[in-house]
Formats: structure tokens, sequence, C-alpha cells
């Protein structure tokens, strides 16, 4: 056993330095819920950004009212995993993008959000699927996406992988 220890150590003195995780509590969580819950209004709040090392990735807080849907996204380096924690709706994705329009590379969305990308109308021939509280879908970068229909209010996580690093970090 001994033997075997003494074998192991040169590898653990070669690994690489580790960077620290980050913590965000259900309270942080529910408090921003709360205040967006409470004003009624569609929200996008980044809560953390950090350092991956050879990306960035961070979590936000999304609260969409019911009945507001339509309009899509596309973000061109940042993919996206979602969690439904409350509601239902439509959410559409892939096909292709009704207007779409260039993000402001210096805007808010762009800078601490979800990096450089599209905005546009609607999206016409993507996928439709229902999604509800507890469901998970997963949003690669360059993939049109939008919501067609809330049908309850939507409260989600966010979860943003940044290979680039181009999200301010937070």
């Amino acid at each position: 056993m001994l033997t075997l220890i003494a074998l192991s150590l040169p590898l653990l003195s070669s690994l690489p330095d580790t960077l620290p995780a980050a913590d965000i509590r259900s309270s942080e969580l529910r408090a921003v819920a709360d205040s967006a819950v409470a004003g009624g209004r569609l929200i996008d709040v980044p809560i953390r950004t950090i350092d991956g090392g050879e990306h960035h990735f961070g979590v936000g807080l999304v609260h969409r009212p019911a009945g507001v849907g339509g309009g899509s996204a596309s973000h061109d380096l940042v993919s996206e995993v979602y969690h439904i924690l409350e509601g239902s709706g439509t959410l559409v994705t892939g096909g292709t993008m009704t207007e779409p329009r260039r993000r402001d590379a210096s805007g808010t969305l762009v800078v601490q959000v979800n990096g450089p990308g599209y905005s546009g109308t609607a999206i016409e021939g993507g996928v439709s699927r229902r999604v509800q509280q507890g469901d998970v879908v997963l949003i690669p970068a360059g993939t049109p996406h939008g919501w067609s229909e809330v049908t309850e209010a939507l409260l989600y996580t966010v979860v943003r992988v940044d290979p680039q690093g181009v999200v301010t970090l937070r």
C-alpha cells in the first residue's frame, strides 16, 4: 500500500491548479424571482458568470409572464441549458429567424448576458415543443430559439456556456 501511495505522489503534484467553484444560493434565486414575479415583467438576469479555465460559464434566471410569446434569438458563441422551475409554454428551436437584427456589440445583452448574436420577430420552420416544470432543454450556439406561447408564467434557470469568454465575469 505504501508503494502505491509513493508512486502516486509525483502524479498528484503534476495535476493542474483548479479554479475556485462558485455558489448560487436558493435564497438569491428566490429574491430575483420574487422581484420579477411581483413586477409582472420579462427579465433575464445574469446571476453569476465565472472563469472555467478554457471557457466562461454562468447562470441566469428568466421570468416570462403568461401570454408573452413571440420573438426569437440566436447566440453566435454561447450555448444555453434551460431548466424550467415553474410554468409551461411552447419553445421553438431551429428553423429560420424572421427579420433577424444583429445585436448591438456594446449592448447589455451581448456584454453581460449571452454574447453576440441576433434577435428576430419569430421562427419559421422550427421544432415546437411544449415544456413544463422540471424539463431541461439544451440549445447549442447558433440555434434560433424563442417562445411561441407562454401558457403559465415561466421561471427558469439558464446555464450559459461561453467558450470564448465574451460575457463579462460577475
